[in-house]
């Protein structure tokens, strides 16, 4: 699975994982690929750079990058609390209800929220990014939009490659214009934030608007078959996501979602302004209905959504109360049916690749020249 960009990062597959978990990321990369660990989860630079240390020390050498979220659209100038202030109270009540109903209890006296996405605002990005330039990354990817010029430029500095996500060939052509490197292709299928365009449609699409950018395949791709599709629509690697969550390295800290995610098909997924107050990918649960349900009070947009559910998934995590626990995944997910560890997922992807393009070949009447 080599493609110019492949050989460029001196990877032996064009694959590239994205992942919260630096010990899944490692792997990917251990196992010939490109991991790529998330930030967003990250609440203090120092807690990241830990895991960028284990994970450094853990790759073998291997290149690996990491994920950041920017904001196009963004609370300026203004501290978390002052964001905080801005929530109604309205939405306070409706998530003190829906939790109520459900019998989730109350954290524990003095227990801080373990979940909390401060990494959706920029200042936190920004104290991420001063911790990731003082590692070997290879690659920082953006997941909203283009990371702004000086961030772009500062990478360069560093010898670092930029990649951005875009829904549509109008917004990878702002990213070229934006001097970014790589394009990422999101479609609809894939887990987290996305657009409205599926992969087959826009793969090709992007990878025309931005050529000679290489362009990197995402949303609904879990096996070397469909990996093999990407590639002959023009994609000179595929962006894997989902994929990683059943992985026997990956650390959900959650038995009752595994076993949703492993039970669930590709239709219990469902877009959802749920969790950060922009249209993300996760599964359906009653907690995504009921932020649904037009006789709710409708969700905040971002940051402020993340900020007001925070508590509430916390402590749905962490009672594992199971019609509300979910998380972002893709449509994917009905393939992903057992725990396996990543050099399993690998060895599966790269056999299925080989087995396609000999399909292909036969087809051509190329049989033997794969």
């Amino acid at each position: 699975m080599q493609t110019e960009l492949s050989k460029r990062l001196g990877i032996e597959h064009a694959v590239f994982g994205f992942t919260p978990f630096p010990a899944v990321a490692a792997a990917i990369s251990r196992a010939g690929g490109f991991g790529v660990l998330g930030a967003v989860r990250y609440t203090a630079p120092d807690e990241l750079e830990r895991d960028l240390d284990w994970l450094d020390a853990h790759a073998e050498g291997r290149p690996y990058g990491l994920d950041v979220v920017m904001p196009a659209k963004k609370v300026e100038g203004v501290a978390e609390a002052d964001v905080e202030a801005m929530i109604p109270e309205g939405h306070r009540r409706f998530v003190r209800d829906t939790l109520a109903r459900h019998g989730v209890p109350e954290l524990a006296e003095g227990e801080a929220s373990g979940w909390r996405i401060t990494g959706w605002m920029e200042q936190v990005a920004r104290a991420q990014l001063d911790v990731a330039f003082d590692r070997p990354i290879k690659l920082l990817a953006n997941a909203l939009g283009s990371p702004p010029a000086d961030v772009v430029a500062r990478a360069h500095d560093h010898g670092v490659l930029v990649a951005a996500l875009a829904g549509s060939a109008r917004h990878a052509r702002k990213h070229q214009e934006a001097g970014i490197d790589i394009v990422v292709a999101q479609g609809y299928e894939a887990g987290g934030h996305t657009g409205e365009i599926a992969s087959m449609v826009l793969t090709p699409e992007v990878v025309e608007a931005v050529d000679p950018l290489p362009v990197l395949s995402a949303g609904g791709i879990g096996s070397g078959p469909q990996a093999a599709a990407a590639f002959s629509l023009g994609a000179q690697g595929v962006w894997l996501g989902s994929l990683w969550l059943t992985t026997t390295e990956a650390d959900l800290h959650s038995p009752a979602l595994t076993r949703k995610l492993l039970a669930a098909g590709s239709g219990d997924t469902v877009r959802s302004r749920a969790l950060t107050g922009k249209p993300a990918r996760q599964l359906r649960t009653g907690w995504t209905d009921a932020w649904d349900d037009p006789a709710g009070p409708g969700t905040l947009p971002m940051p402020l959504q993340g900020l007001l559910v925070a508590e509430a998934v916390s402590r749905i995590q962490k009672y594992e109360v199971e019609p509300l626990l979910g998380t972002p995944v893709g449509q994917i997910v009905g393939r992903m049916t057992s725990e396996r560890s990543v050099q399993a997922v690998f060895d599966d992807l790269t056999r299925g690749f080989e087995q396609a393009v000999d399909r292909v070949n036969r087809i051509a009447g190329r049989s033997g020249q794969s």
